[in-house]
């Protein structure tokens, strides 16, 4: 199962190397062709988010993408490092409970957005919260390369 990691400081600039990263890995991986922009344009909605999160929040870890190769699939996850305080649903992409007052209700709007486009390109998607903060998860299918006699 070869694995491809990739760490970068939360800077918007950065977010493009990790779209063409994924991209290059995905094909590799098998990812068809036809798929490839998809691959990128959510590796780019999953890295946004999360250097968006970054420095809103003030998380001075990086953000983290890990691109794994399997036997039939493709998969990516994005680490966005902001570990959950309290009951606080937001950070999982849930709406949260801020009212019209609270700053920070056009920055959940923005997640809540930036997760809806995600999972409108990618059919295996999952979002959750844990320990070391928030993980996007998605995969795509691959296809076994064609040996030429």
């Amino acid at each position: 199962m070869p694995t491809v990691e990739l760490r970068f400081s939360a800077q918007p600039e950065h977010v493009r190397t990790a779209r063409l990263v994924a991209a290059a890995v995905a094909r590799r991986a098998g990812v068809d062709e036809a798929v490839l922009d998809e691959v990128r344009l959510a590796v780019g909605e999953a890295c946004s988010r999360a250097v968006g999160l970054h420095r809103s929040h003030g998380i001075a870890s990086p953000v983290t993408v890990v691109l794994t190769e399997e036997e039939k699939a493709f998969s990516i996850e994005v680490g966005d490092g902001l570990v959950a305080q309290g009951s606080d649903a937001s950070v999982t992409g849930a709406p949260g409970g801020g009212g019209p007052d609270d700053p920070d209700t056009d920055a959940d709007s923005e997640d809540e957005m930036g997760l809806a486009v995600i999972s409108g390109l990618v059919d295996d998607v999952e979002v959750r919260t844990g320990a070391d903060g928030g993980v996007i998860r998605m995969s795509w299918p691959t296809t076994p390369a064609v040996v030429l006699p």
